[in-house]
């Protein structure tokens, strides 16, 4: 590579990426890239955010560029930001901060409502008119990874429900921080949000950093046979506020 092309592809990177400072630790923040997606048969045009977290500063953006074929990035997840409309801008927007699920978002799992719930959030921000949402890669079962995961729902096939499930394996219920998330939601808009969730931690875990949620939005549906019990749990021993006070009647 020639350094005038070397020159070339730093200016273009380093003018998609910015520096979010993390205290110890900071985090790049690239985008955004134009994302075609379908949804309900239709292609919507979002706009797409990766970031990096790296313990404390690289000295300049070519060292960053440098370092990334020996990081082994491949070997874990990052997380993402899926961008609609004006969203520095507008007065509301809706955000969702979704924790990965391998086996809902990509399988398509009937066990958990979480494919239902990022489809979802991806229709209401198209219908509202801006919005994000935060695919939080480190979040998958609650925090505790897919391994961990995949242990936990053979103690669920054994009458354990995922609170009880998740504590014998050594974790708390929920293991999930939204720190990071945080950062770069400040880093992409400073005005009101209204979070989609059913989660008042996430509400709470914004609120004590600073961030003005404006309001809340439901996110419940998709229930079944296969669901509803974990479901239940969630309202009952997780602290999710559900609709009516009862989750809805199972599909038949």
């Amino acid at each position: 590579m020639t350094v005038e092309m070397k020159n070339r592809v730093q200016e273009l990177l380093e003018q998609k990426t910015r520096k979010i400072d993390a205290g110890e630790e900071t985090i790049y923040l690239v985008g955004p890239v134009r994302l075609p997606i379908q949804l309900d048969g239709e292609t919507v045009i979002f706009q797409w955010y990766n970031w990096l977290k790296l313990k404390g500063e690289v000295e300049n953006f070519q060292e960053l560029l440098d370092q990334l074929p020996s990081l082994q990035l491949a070997d874990a997840q990052q997380s993402s930001v899926l961008v609609y409309g004006d969203f520095e801008q507008a007065e509301e927007a809706l955000v969702r901060m979704h924790s990965i699920c391998h086996t809902g978002d990509i399988f398509g799992s009937k066990r958990c409502d979480c494919g239902f719930q990022l489809k979802q959030a991806l229709r209401n921000i198209v219908k509202h008119g801006t919005g994000a949402v935060f695919y939080l890669a480190n979040h998958e079962g609650r925090g505790i990874g897919l391994f961990s995961k995949a242990m936990a729902y053979v103690l669920q096939e054994n009458g354990y429900d995922t609170v009880d499930a998740n504590i014998q394996l050594g974790f708390s219920d929920d293991e999930r921080n939204y720190e990071e998330a945080i950062a770069a939601l400040r880093a992409l808009r400073s005005k009101p949000i209204t979070l989609m969730t059913n989660n008042p931690n996430k509400i709470r875990a914004l609120e004590e950093k600073g961030m003005n949620v404006a309001g809340r939005a439901p996110l419940w549906g998709d229930v079944s046979e296969y669901n509803k019990n974990y479901l239940q749990t969630k309202v009952e021993r997780s602290g999710h506020l559900s609709e009516g006070g009862t989750i809805l009647h199972v599909k038949s």
